[in-house]
C-alpha cells in the first residue's frame, strides 16, 4: 500500500514539475474521500536548496528519510553539458537504486529521468522524458529503450514521465494503481484535471498554442457523461451540438485531445472502475449501464487499455479489498 512518499529536492529542481509531486502527494485529501500520504521533501545536504529560477528552498530533511519510503519521486532539473553520474551526488543515486531494489516506486517528472538513467535503474526499462530530451536520454543511456511518444512508461514500478504536465499524469498513474480509480479521481477533481488523459506527448510537439480553449463541447461532454449507457455515435453526438458529423469529430478532437470514440471509451473505463469499486453489482448490471453492452465486451476492453480483467480489478480494489 502506498502511504509514505518522499519528493528529493536536487539542486537546480525546476518548481513546477516540483509542485506536481508536491500537489499530488503532499495535501491532505481525507476529508472528501481521498488519501492522506506520508509526505516528505529531502535532499543530500539540509539547508537551502537553489532552484532553476534562481530562488532558493529551505529543506530540513536528509536523505536518511527515504530508507523506508513506498515512494521516492525525482523532478526535473537543470541537465548539465554531460548527464553521466559524475553530475550527480551518488547520494541521490543511492537513495534511487535502493528504492528500485527493495521493490519501491520510483517516479521521475521530465529531465528527472536523467537522475534514474545515472543511477542505473533504467537499465532493460522502457522509458520516457520531455521530447527535446528523447534523443539525448537514448544516447546517454543506451540501456533503456526510450518512448518519445507517450505521456508517460510503468516499467515495473518505475515511471518516467514526459515533459511538465504529462508528470501529473504519471503521479496519477501511481495514485490508481495502488489505490484505485476513485482515489485518483478525487485528486484529479481537486486538481481540476483530467483524472486520466489519452494520447501521448506527440501531439504537443510542434503545434502552435490555440489562442484559447472554449468550453463548447462542456455540454455536450456532460451529457455524453449522464448517457453512457446509450449508443452515442458520431451522428446521434452532432446533431445535439447542431453540427455536422465531419466538423464535430474534428473540433471535438482538438478541444478534448482525443477522438469522440476514444475519449467515450476511457470514461465507460473509468465509470466501470467506479462501480467495481463500490459494490458488488453483476458484470452485466456495470456492462450494460456504462455502455459496453455485455461483460464480455467489458472484459475485452479492461484487458487491453487496463491489462487486467474487471474481476481481478474488483478482487484488488472492490469493498472486500478496502475492508
Amino acid at each position: 500500500m502506498l502511504k509514505k512518499v518522499v519528493l528529493l529536492a536536487i539542486p537546480g529542481t525546476t518548481p513546477f514539475e516540483f509542485g506536481v509531486i508536491c500537489e499530488v502527494f503532499g495535501i491532505d485529501r481525507s476529508d472528501m474521500g481521498g488519501p492522506a500520504f506520508d509526505f516528505t521533501i529531502a535532499t543530500a545536504t539540509p539547508g537551502p536548496v537553489r532552484t532553476s529560477l534562481g530562488y532558493t528552498m529551505e529543506i530540513t530533511q536528509d536523505l536518511s528519510v527515504a530508507a523506508d519510503a513506498d515512494l521516492v519521486a525525482v523532478p526535473a532539473h537543470t541537465i548539465g553539458g554531460s548527464s553521466d553520474t559524475g553530475d550527480y551526488d551518488e547520494a541521490y543515486l543511492e537513495v534511487i537504486r535502493d528504492a528500485e531494489r527493495r521493490g519501491a516506486w520510483v517516479l521521475s517528472v521530465c529531465s528527472g529521468a536523467f537522475l534514474l538513467g545515472a543511477a542505473g535503474i533504467l537499465d532493460g526499462r522502457r522509458s520516457t522524458t520531455h521530447w527535446m530530451h528523447t534523443e539525448r536520454l537514448a544516447v546517454d543511456y543506451p540501456g533503456t529503450l526510450v518512448d518519445p511518444n507517450v505521456l508517460f512508461v510503468d516499467d515495473r514500478r518505475v515511471v518516467t514521465g514526459a515533459g511538465t504536465a504529462a508528470g501529473i499524469d504519471a503521479a496519477l498513474h501511481v495514485v490508481r494503481t495502488e489505490l484505485g480509480a476513485a482515489v485518483a479521481n478525487v485528486v484529479a477533481r481537486r486538481m481540476v484535471v483530467p483524472p486520466q488523459r489519452d494520447g501521448g506527448q506527440a501531439q504537443y510537439i510542434g503545434n502552435p498554442v490555440p489562442e484559447h480553449r472554449g468550453d463548447s463541447f462542456a455540454a455536450v461532454a456532460d451529457w455524453m457523461l449522464e448517457n453512457l449507457h446509450e449508443d452515442l455515435t458520431i451522428a446521434h453526438l452532432a446533431r445535439k451540438a447542431h453540427m455536422s458529423a465531419r466538423t464535430f469529430a474534428r473540433r471535438f478532437r482538438a478541444e478534448m485531445g482525443a477522438t469522440p470514440a476514444a475519449w467515450l471509451n476511457r470514461q465507460r473505463l473509468l465509470r466501470a472502475q467506479q462501480l467495481l469499486e463500490q459494490g458488488h453489482r453483476s458484470l452485466e448490471s456495470i456492462a450494460a449501464e456504462c455502455g459496453f453492452g455485455t461483460a464480455a465486451v467489458m472484459r475485452h476492453h479492461f484487458v487491453k487499455s487496463l491489462q487486467t480483467t474487471p474481476t481481478a480489478y474488483r478482487r484488488t480494489f472492490g469493498p472486500r479489498a478496502a475492508g
